[in-house]
């Protein structure tokens, strides 16, 4: 193999790791994170059901997604315009408002970490990491800072749960049981779940990361599927554990409280668990999720600016991102200290926008061939993904009055 051919393949192979890495560490942010506390507080080993399906939609999500955007080398909003004209711009304005909204949901679940880590006031906590995601993406060399902490923040959180989940000692036979026959179904909650790990900003995070690499085309298409599907795995796993943790907690009868203004469910389990390490444990991890998913939700929304103005150069790009983290930082200071309710409504809101998207991107995969260049789409990943938009409107109509209660307690 020539020289050249080793530095494709590794380059390849790195935008391949990054985009895995960027789609996980989105996936489980802080908003996942408390989410899984709070409704495993209140529905017990039945959540299991809800992760099962949040896994399921993902895989039918991504594979498609990732198809799509890689075949076409374009832009999720770009591929809508030319699919339904006009209904790219629905969908950037959509994915950018969710990602704001998700945005300083993670700017206040970094606060949380850092106040479970240090005991650092909240507020100081989501505004330092914010910052230091601005001074990322004002480096000359962000997109290899990008990738690079993206990775190694995915390990730290990946192996600190793992620790917890085994210290806590969950019910694993129930928790198999009810993954599959629950005892009850809330689709309010699998909604916000799903929004949560694949809905809003978070359905493109990876494809254009791919993008942005360059690993796009007919002769990529089999690294990008194995890579979507390792991407899938990594996240189903990681939210199972974590589940697993916090249903340890909950099944040994500590009360976790969802209730309050300052409330942070998760925080309590890791308490619970390991004490005062626990909690530092939980900081590490929250702090590290919710970094890498403020990175996440604004590389990724600012994406999208592009329908609007095609010919913005990158470094402009990095600008507008800085300027997208610094709005959602001053919306943070601004609001008040609810955080953990911000963070079960922005999941809730994503899962709304998810349905949007994905009907256009199945059109595409059913009667748009030649935005991929003539590449006759698999029937069985359309059959799929026109069942999981159908679930996923659904459960979106269902799930629109109980999503926004939860704005009651912002």
């Amino acid at each position: 193999m020539t020289q050249t051919a080793k530095d494709f393949t590794k380059a390849r192979r790195s935008s391949l790791i990054a985009a895995i890495f960027m789609m996980a560490t989105s996936a489980i942010g802080p908003g996942f994170i408390t989410q899984t506390a709070t409704f495993t507080a209140k529905m017990g080993a039945a959540f299991a059901f809800g992760i099962l399906a949040s896994i399921l939609i993902d895989f039918v999500v991504q594979l498609n997604i990732w198809r799509i955007v890689t075949l076409t080398r374009m832009r999720a909003a770009d591929v809508a315009n030319k699919a339904i004209p006009g209904s790219g711009y629905l969908l950037a304005v959509l994915v950018i408002f969710g990602g704001v909204v998700f945005n300083v949901g993670n700017i206040a679940g970094a606060g949380l970490g850092l106040n479970a880590l240090m005991g650092l006031d909240p507020k100081w906590g989501g505004a330092l990491s914010a910052l230091l995601a601005i001074g990322i993406f004002m480096s000359r060399r962000a997109g290899l800072a990008v990738d690079r902490m993206i990775v190694v923040l995915g390990l730290v959180m990946i192996g600190m749960t793992l620790f917890v989940a085994f210290a806590s000692n969950p019910p694993l036979g129930q928790a198999l049981y009810q993954t599959v026959l629950p005892d009850t179904v809330d689709f309010a909650i699998i909604t916000t779940i799903v929004g949560g790990t694949v809905g809003g900003y978070i359905t493109y995070a990876g494809a254009h990361r791919l993008l942005d690499r360059g690993t796009t085309g007919i002769e990529n298409l089999q690294a990008v599927n194995k890579a979507a599907l390792s991407g899938i795995m990594v996240t189903g796993l990681m939210r199972y554990i974590l589940f697993l943790a916090i249903l340890g907690v909950v099944a040994s009868g500590v009360a976790i409280d969802t209730s309050g203004q300052g409330a942070n469910p998760a925080a309590q389990a890791f308490q619970a668990t390991a004490g005062q390490f626990g909690l530092r444990i939980f900081g590490l991890i929250l702090w590290a999720a919710a970094i890498t998913s403020v990175i996440g939700a604004a590389y990724t929304s600012i994406s999208f600016i592009t329908v609007f103005s095609p010919d913005i150069t990158e470094r402009a790009r990095n600008h507008a991102t800085t300027v997208f983290i610094a709005v959602s930082l001053l919306i943070y200071v601004l609001m008040g200290t609810a955080p953990a309710a911000l963070l079960l409504f922005a999941g809730g809101f994503n899962g709304l926008i998810l349905p949007i998207g994905l009907s256009i991107f199945i059109y595409v995969g059913w009667r748009r061939s030649d935005l991929m260049g003539g590449y006759h789409y698999p029937r069985w990943l359309l059959v799929l993904g026109a069942l999981t938009c159908l679930l996923t409107w659904y459960m979106a109509i269902k799930s629109i009055g109980p999503i926004f209660a939860f704005l009651k307690i912002v």
